[in-house]
């Protein structure tokens, strides 16, 4: 249950980071809410997942889900580059996370 927790404070992470592109510096105050509300129950959530998984994998996969979606995300909202080399260096990042959820 706990990668399952992870996996939701990662996936919300990517909403708070996306959400700080909205905020327009915190001048807007819905999408500012918004994106707090993410990054608060991003940060229980990897609170909660750290109770039972050890503090390295638990984080390195947190800030990877999060680095990996938002990738993702700004390539799919905000026209971002899909160049081959940055697809390569977010297979790496997978690569990476797999290899600490099984080594776990």
């Amino acid at each position: 249950m706990s990668w399952i927790i992870l996996l939701l404070a990662g996936l919300f992470e990517v909403g708070w980071a996306v959400g700080l592109k909205y905020t327009d510096g915190f001048s807007r105050p819905i999408p500012t809410l918004l994106t707090v509300t993410a990054m608060i129950i991003s940060l229980t959530l990897l609170g909660l997942a750290m109770k039972e998984l050890p503090l390295g994998t638990a984080y390195a996969i947190w800030t990877g889900v999060g680095a990996v979606g938002t990738v993702i995300a700004g390539i799919v909202l905000f026209g971002e580059a899909m160049t081959l080399l940055r697809l390569a260096s977010v297979a790496l990042i997978v690569c990476g996370l797999l290899g600490l959820k099984f080594s776990h």
